[in-house]
This record gives C-alpha cells, sequence and structure tokens, in this order.
C-alpha cells in the first residue's frame, strides 16, 4: 500500500498532521507513507519522522507551471493507492493537486467552500468541526479507512538531533544564559493572505520590553524569527538597545524548536513558533488572541494562557474561516483590532511566570 500525505498550506499545518502520520503508521505498519509539502521549512519539520518513508517538496505556486506539472506527474506514476488532504486544507487548489496525482481513495474535509466538484477531487470526505483540534479533525479521517487511533494519547512530533540540540546548549553558553529566567518571543504572524495583519503593533513590543526589563533585570529576551521578522527585529535593537535582549539566528525551525526548549517562558499571536512552543513543552505560554484564533489551531495538548482581544469578543469565526479567504475586515479595521489588546495585560500575565 502507497499512502500520500498532501501539505501545501502552513508549516503548523503540516504539525498538525504528524499525529495522524503516526497513526497510519501504526495501522499499516508495511505501507509505503510519504508526505508532499510546498515549504522547505515544512520539509525541515517533518525530517527525520521515522513514521515517513520520503518527503517531497515543491513550491507549486512560484516554481514555473510546467515544471510543476512534470513534479506531479513523476508522483502520479508513482501510483499511490492513498491521498490524504489533511486539515485546514481548505483551497480548492490542493485537491486539484490531489485529483492529478490520482490515488483511487482520497480523503479530505468538508469546508464551506467545498462542492460537488469538489467532492469529486477528493472521493471520502468528513466535515470539519470547529469544536475540535485540528489534529483531532486529522484523526477522524482515519474512520474514512475503516481503521481508528490505537494509540492512547498524541502529540506533535518533532525529531531533533543531537546536533540540534548541541546547537541550542551552545548558543546558552556562548551567551552566558545558563540559570537565567528566558522568555522567548515572536513578533512575527504570516505572510500568507493577509495574515500579517494579526500582529501584535511593534510599539506594545518596546514597551513591553520596557516594563520586563525594570521589573525582572535579571530576565533575557529571546526573540525568535527569520528574514520576514529581520525588519521587526532590528527596530527593536535600535529602539531598545542591547540589554538583556537578545536575536538568535537559527537556520531553520528545528534549531528554533531546540533553542525553544531552553525557553521559561513564550510570547506570541497563533503561529507555528506558538505550535513549537508547545511541541517542545515550554513551561508557560502566553498567546495574544487574534481574529483567526479559534478551537482548532490552540496549542494541542500543552497548556497556555490567552490573553483575550476584546475587539474579538468570541466572534472569531465572523472574522476567519477556513474557506480559502483572507481574515475579514479592512487593513485599517485589522490593525486597530490587535492594538485593543494592551501592553499591561501581557505584562501582567507574563509577570506571574517570572
Amino acid at each position: 500500500m502507497k499512502i500520500l500525505v498532501i501539505l501545501l498550506a502552513g508549516n503548523g499545518d503540516a504539525l498538525f498532521a504528524t499525529p495522524l502520520i503516526h497513526e497510519l503508521r501504526a495501522n499499516f505498519p508495511d505501507a509505503t507513507i510519504d508526505a508532499l509539502v510546498r515549504w522547505r521549512s515544512a520539509k525541515d519539520l517533518l525530517e527525520g519522522n521515522p513514521h515517513l518513508n520520503a518527503i517531497h517538496q515543491r513550491n507549486l505556486v512560484s516554481d514555473s507551471k510546467i515544471g510543476s506539472l512534470a513534479f506531479l506527474a513523476k508522483l502520479r506514476w508513482k501510483r499511490y493507492d492513498i491521498s490524504i488532504n489533511p486539515h485546514p486544507q481548505s483551497r480548492r487548489h490542493y485537491r486539484l493537486v490531489a485529483k492529478f496525482i490520482n490515488a483511487p481513495v482520497r480523503l479530505s474535509h468538508e469546508y464551506e467552500c467545498s462542492s460537488t466538484f469538489d467532492r469529486w477531487l477528493t472521493n471520502r470526505t468528513i466535515p470539519q468541526d470547529y469544536t475540535r483540534h485540528s489534529v483531532e479533525n486529522n484523526l477522524s479521517l482515519l474512520s474514512l479507512l475503516k481503521v481508528k487511533a490505537l494509540r492512547p494519547q498524541h502529540r506533535y512530533e518533532i525529531f531533533l538531533t543531537d546536533a540540534e540540540n548541541a546547537w541550542a546548549a551552545d548558543f546558552i553558553a556562548g551567551q552566558n544564559l545558563s540559570g537565567r529566567p528566558l522568555l522567548g518571543v515572536h513578533v512575527g504572524s504570516g505572510g500568507t493572505k493577509n495574515l500579517a495583519l494579526r500582529r501584535w503593533p511593534l510599539e506594545n513590543y518596546l514597551e513591553l520590553v520596557r516594563r520586563l526589563r525594570e521589573r525582572h533585570p535579571k530576565l533575557a529576551i529571546l526573540f525568535f524569527g527569520g528574514s520576514e521578522e529581520q525588519a521587526d527585529h532590528e527596530k527593536i535593537s535600535a529602539a531598545a538597545g542591547g540589554e538583556n535582549l537578545f536575536f538568535p539566528k537559527t537556520q531553520n525551525l528545528r534549531q528554533a524548536a531546540a533553542l525553544l526548549k531552553k525557553c521559561d517562558a513564550f510570547l506570541s499571536v497563533d503561529t507555528v513558533l506558538m505550535h513549537l512552543a508547545a511541541a517542545m513543552n515550554v513551561r508557560s505560554q502566553v498567546v495574544i488572541e487574534t481574529p483567526t484564533w479559534n478551537k482548532p489551531i490552540e496549542p494541542y495538548d500543552h497548556p497556555f494562557v490567552l490573553v483575550k482581544n476584546p475587539a474579538v469578543a468570541g466572534r472569531n469565526l465572523e472574522f476567519y474561516r477556513y474557506d480559502g479567504r483572507g481574515i475579514r475586515g479592512s487593513d485599517e479595521a485589522l490593525q486597530r483590532c490587535m492594538a485593543l489588546v494592551t501592553v499591561e495585560s501581557v505584562f501582567d500575565v507574563i509577570n506571574n511566570f517570572f
């Protein structure tokens, strides 16, 4: 049996699929189980996963149409028996990929934007459930294969190497951070669609840094992120200076995960770094509520404190659903929404952890 798990959305979605991948291996120990991802960073997260035979990576959006079709044709010729589009991949493009690869059995969820055509593209479906985490939505797909979850507990799975853990230990030692309280922070929020509009204002982070320094002078604050956060990191460094602030140059999400294991607390909005912190069992996790927040994407099986956004006020699904569209609202309205989360409300939570 050959199974292809199609993961063409965000990096967090790749993490959501890891419990399902483990269950597929448990139920079909002799199967070939491969993954198809769009982002190199998603491939990084799945590297070393013992339940996968291969990881195929191609950015089908930015690459040439001819090159992408040739790539998909090679996958088609592998003659997969089953393809699975895990939650929350709501865009029709992902189901078109499944149809092109043309496994006889093609699993997916049904979304608000699904139609009769979508049910032809993926021929075994189950409705998504906004009251359950994406991990649980994914595990529900097992019923379409007439099997069930065999493991008593499920968590995100990242298989770090000794070298990656050693890199994190060397960073801590090299910066003389051993024994100091560590707060990890991610100021980003993703760059696809209009998701960058759910960032907490940069001036709020600066004021938070000022208050934390004043109250906890030994606290080291580590700012995580890549090229998308570099400009904001430079602004923070220029405005706040370097005292107790660190900007580790992680080469990929795996190094970031290894360093997150060293942190005592982590602050972010709902991004892949939030899920990495949960996967690494960061002791105290703080999440600033955004218009995209909902049950399916909260940190899975890990305690966290949600700093409520008064502008969202329980209307999360009015702002954002898994229907292929971006966040509802103008740029100005969404920026005002995030600005309503006060520095004091975030500081009060973090202050309790140190």
